[in-house]
């Protein structure tokens, strides 16, 4: 299997489900009171992430994944404020990128222990939610001229107090995500290829088909 066109259809695949949750699964969570943003991020964002990270092992993978579900989320059929989300979304790959560099440095024999995949977990989706939604607040009210850091600082304890839930799912949905992991199941390109294109052709078409539906 080409190594090149692997990452590339990894990197489309995993940003698209990511893309695909925030979108369907999201507005669904709000709808039964509970708080979809904390949990989208807690446990999807965390589970994609990191599963992609441990499969592929590639530098800079989850930051082209941010990009592939914010631009999905741009076309969310169900309501909310599409540039905030996909401002988050991308930021939250980012965010994820640089903390595991600095925390694995890929050498992921720190990983092996539950006690580091629990610690790693609670201290990844809690700065991942914080700074994500931290970025949202600041970049979207640059984008329309009304950023005050009076208004940021202020509700600095606030923003701090929103990452708790998060950080507490993931102390579940990463240790999770590296179990699974660690099966290390071998799919033949001939699998491999055709139901990349298929989940990922499903995830694109659903959400655009939806939107295309809510806006007539």
């Amino acid at each position: 299997m080409n190594k090149n066109m692997k990452l590339f259809t990894g990197i489309i695949l995993f940003g698209s489900l990511w893309g695909f949750s925030e979108c369907i699964i999201g507005p669904w969570i709000s709808n039964l009171g509970a708080p979809s943003g904390v949990i989208m991020t807690g446990l999807f964002a965390m589970i994609f992430l990191t599963l992609s990270r441990l499969l592929y092992k590639q530098k800079g993978m989850q930051i082209s994944m941010g990009l592939v579900a914010g631009a999905l989320r741009f076309f969310n059929p169900f309501g909310g404020c599409q540039v905030c989300s996909a401002i988050a979304i991308i930021a939250e790959g980012f965010i994820f990128e640089t903390i595991w560099n600095l925390l694995t440095a890929y050498d992921l024999k720190n990983l092996q222990t539950l006690t580091n995949r629990v610690a790693i977990g609670v201290f990844t989706s809690y700065s991942v939610y914080v700074l994500g939604y931290l970025v949202t607040q600041i970049l979207t009210p640059i984008s329309y001229g009304l950023f005050n850091i009076s208004d940021i600082i202020i509700m600095m304890p606030q923003y701090l107090a929103r990452g708790l839930p998060a950080g507490l799912i993931g102390a579940f949905s990463i240790p999770i995500a590296i179990s699974i992991s660690n099966l290390d199941l071998k799919i033949k390109d001939r699998i491999y290829y055709p139901t990349t294109a298929i989940v990922t052709a499903f995830c694109w078409v659903f959400v655009i088909g939806n939107w295309l539906i809510y806006s007539i």
